[in-house]
């Protein structure tokens, strides 16, 4: 038997670069590996080749059946009809009748393409960047505001510091390693978490770096409910706090310092702004009520005794202070990053080498990682948007359910405008958005919806008009993620499944018919664009004095890693060194003047305790005794994936696994491997049991990931169980406050019973096919 001809390539996706070796006959994928450069691969990289073929991939267009044959009508059955397959030209024609129709109705501001997601790491391939782009030759569109990741901390902290680049708020692990004697970490750093960036994964070496730092005699303090959101092997001690109340805490040790005596008043003094007003509400001169560590105590569930220790230890060393993103994404989230800068500028050593504070260290692969300044992207530009109008991205729910009226935003009135059509391309709004109950019901209000999926995912059966995309490893790209130090060519695997197209492309044609199409694609091919993104970005590089290679050169080896400077500047030291920050008073502002006069209730001038309206503490928790976490996944990406064997191999019972303390499941007669029903006032989901001790997750919480397929009872129908473990069925889309309007996921209260008798989940079931059209 003659010995198979094989191909090897490189690509690159969100959870890290590696090679696949594919058959040169027949094109089949025969396994994949890591690069060197790689010290650690993530496991999800096996997953992709496996799905790239699955039999839920989309051959072809299709079309909801009520849409085709009634022109358009039957918006409140999507998700519950079969669907028509159609030609291309058929489907295009469709896609343009339905954009003509809409901004002829509503305007330009009647598409909503504030598309959501990771959706490729690719710079020319990002769907919801191609989409944009393509809008917004077409006259504009209605787009997002903020992130979902950490959006509470980039609305407040331009008031806190003058800056909205969160992302780089982190002192990197080699300082840290030198310099840190003590991390406290609100929220944890899991490493599940670090195998993923927005922009592609390269270096999996956080923990290695968590090695080096225990290695280093750095103590470790893990703020969480669940003691493994950092890892086993640095010896963490471990603080099981309540959810949500992080604040309070910090506020605690804050009013510990006072009255201990080391504060740094000289650091609040020069580098600060507000400080006594501050401290007078600390001491209970604003409210009568000192948060002192009993106060504290009281409200975490945290022994007093334990709060004044970690304080004096925290002043008496080099401390650095960590806050999650997922602790901000709950109600009032702004307050956690506000309070942790507070608490850093207490102990004076904002500036100083591992000192003062982070936000989401480890929250991606490079983010705690070091990276040279200045390094140029590759970038696909996405033109002017001539619309205006722009929603936060928790918030899309009221966008489609109270056209015409306004929402508080950031100090002025966002007015919300008719939605004639949905275009959605690269992400999964039935992962990322809450309440999904509520969300069906904002999703059946426009006229039209067109997504562009690789996959029959829940976007997909929930869609007007479909349109097969390719995945990554069926194109040609550059992975540059902004906090890695390479560039990274991905090189196209397989050839692209039945007739799927890729995203540029399918909008190329559009705009080509539309009369735009020059503009649009510019004449270039894939390659082409490739070319010139590169040589632009190179010659940006040369500039800030890199030496990147010429593009042929960059492709046949790969990558091209930018040389690590000599020394590191250290977060805020030039701020430290007396360059002002760009707020009113150019010091950090513990009182914002400027939120004291917008006279939000939900967000007051300086960090604040302000009581969530669903914690373990209020009492809602009468009714619904457990809080409900929601946490990234360990093997996959979101919802991405979910469909591969890795992910459905983690599953209880074919569920999505909820991790639920041993003493609350006892309370309900329940073991590991039941199912159960996870419910409250919005919704209801079934997911399979595992238990863990109190040595691992605090009473009164229980722990799920996000990301499993939306499955409803019956598809289409509000208010219906969902049956596979979709956490956001029952997540409040509340905002974070009226500042930011951030998603609040992390509020959430449920009760959990056994479910004897489940019905089937169907969420990789291929949806009713009718008779084709030509």
């Amino acid at each position: 038997m003659a010995a198979r001809r094989t191909r090897s390539a490189q690509t690159a996706s969100h959870w890290g670069v590696y090679r696949v070796e594919t058959d040169r006959d027949t094109g089949e994928v025969m396994s994949t590996s890591g690069v060197p450069f790689d010290p650690d691969p993530s496991p999800i990289q096996a997953a992709l080749p496996e799905v790239v073929r699955d039999r839920l991939r989309i051959d072809r267009p299709y079309v909801r059946e009520g849409y085709l044959r009634s022109g358009g009508a039957g918006r409140e059955r999507r998700g519950a009809e079969p669907f028509v397959p159609v030609s291309w030209d058929t489907a295009l024609d469709l896609v343009i009748d339905a954009l003509l129709a809409a901004r002829a109705a509503g305007g330009n501001e009647s598409l909503y393409g504030g598309s959501y997601g990771w959706a490729s790491a690719g710079r020319l391939h990002h769907s919801p960047s191609v989409l944009k782009r393509f809008l917004g030759l077409f006259g504009g569109y209605t787009d997002k505001i903020g992130n979902h990741s950490f959006g509470a901390a980039l609305g407040v902290m331009p008031y806190i510091l003058g800056r909205s680049d969160v992302s780089r708020l982190v002192v990197p692990w080699p300082e840290v390693v030198a310099n840190t004697r003590l991390f406290v970490m609100f929220g944890g750093a899991s490493l599940k978490n670090a195998q993923i960036d927005s922009g592609g994964a390269v270096n999996h070496d956080n923990a290695e770096w968590f090695r080096k730092a225990h290695a280093a005699g750095v103590d470790v303090v893990c703020i969480s409910p669940y003691r493994h959101d950092v890892p086993d092997e640095v010896a963490p001690e471990w603080l099981p706090i309540r959810p949500n109340t992080d604040v309070a805490l910090m506020l605690g040790l804050a009013h510990t310092l006072v009255v201990e005596g080391v504060v740094d008043r000289e650091f609040t003094h020069t580098h600060c702004t507000g400080y006594a007003e501050f401290e007078r509400y600390l001491t209970g001169g604003e409210d009568g009520v000192a948060k002192d560590a009993g106060w504290a105590a009281g409200v975490t569930g945290l022994p007093a005794s334990t709060i004044e220790t970690l304080a004096r230890r925290m002043a008496g060393t080099r401390t650095l202070v960590n806050t999650a993103w997922a602790v901000q994404r709950a109600h009032h989230g702004e307050q956690a990053v506000w309070a942790t800068v507070a608490v850093a500028a207490m102990l004076g050593q904002i500036g100083l080498p591992g000192g003062g504070f982070s936000l989401g260290h480890g929250a991606m692969s490079g983010i705690a990682l070091p990276c040279p300044p200045g390094i140029p992207r590759p970038t696909l530009p996405l033109g002017p948007n001539p619309v205006t109008a722009k929603i936060p991205v928790g918030r899309v729910h009221e966008l489609l359910l109270r056209p015409g009226e306004t929402m508080e935003h950031d100090g002025t009135e966002i007015r919300l405008p008719p939605t004639e059509l949905i275009y959605s391309a690269g992400g999964n709004p039935f992962h990322h958005n809450l309440n999904l109950n509520r969300f069906v019901t904002a999703w059946q209000q426009p006229g039209t919806v067109i997504v562009h999926e690789p996959w029959w995912s829940p976007p997909a059966k929930f869609a007007d008009i479909v349109l097969p995309s390719t995945t990554t490893m069926e194109r040609n790209d550059i992975a540059a993620a902004e906090h890695s130090r390479h560039w990274i060519a991905m090189q196209q695997v397989v050839a692209p499944y039945a007739q799927a197209r890729n995203d540029i492309d399918i909008f190329g044609e559009l705009a080509d018919r539309l009369g735009f199409g020059a503009e649009y694609h510019c004449g270039r091919t894939e390659m082409q664009w490739l070319r010139h993104m590169y040589d632009e970005a190179r010659a940006t590089a040369h500039h800030r004095g890199f030496d990147p290679p010429e593009f042929d050169e960059f492709w046949a080896s790969g990558s091209y890693e930018f040389p690590m400077p000599a020394e590191q500047a250290t977060l805020l030291a030039d701020f430290r060194a007396g360059r002002a920050l760009n707020t009113p008073s150019g010091k950090i502002e513990l009182v914002s003047e400027v939120i004291r006069a917008f006279g939000y209730d939900d967000c007051p001038p300086h960090p604040t305790w302000l009581e969530p309206a669903e914690w373990l503490g209020g009492p809602r928790a009468a009714r619904y005794p457990l809080h409900l976490l929601t946490n990234q996944p360990t093997h996959r990406l979101h919802s991405q994936l979910d469909n591969s064997t890795l992910s459905r191999a983690a599953k209880v019972s074919g569920r999505e696994a909820i991790l639920i303390n041993a003493e609350d499941a006892a309370r309900r007669d329940l073991r590991g491997g039941d199912v159960v029903r996870v419910f409250n006032d919005r919704g209801a989901f079934i997911a399979g049991v595992r238990i863990v001790g109190s040595d691992t997750l605090l009473p009164g919480v229980a722990q799920i990931p996000t990301g499993a397929w939306y499955d409803p009872l019956e598809p289409g129908v509000v208010g219906t169980l969902e049956k596979h473990g979709n956490p956001n069925v029952v997540t409040s889309d509340r905002g974070t406050s009226r500042l930011t309007q951030c998603p609040a996921a992390q509020t959430c209260l449920v009760e959990i019973e056994r479910c004897d008798s489940p019905p089937p989940v169907t969420a990789f079931d291929l949806p009713e096919m009718v008779d084709e059209r030509p």
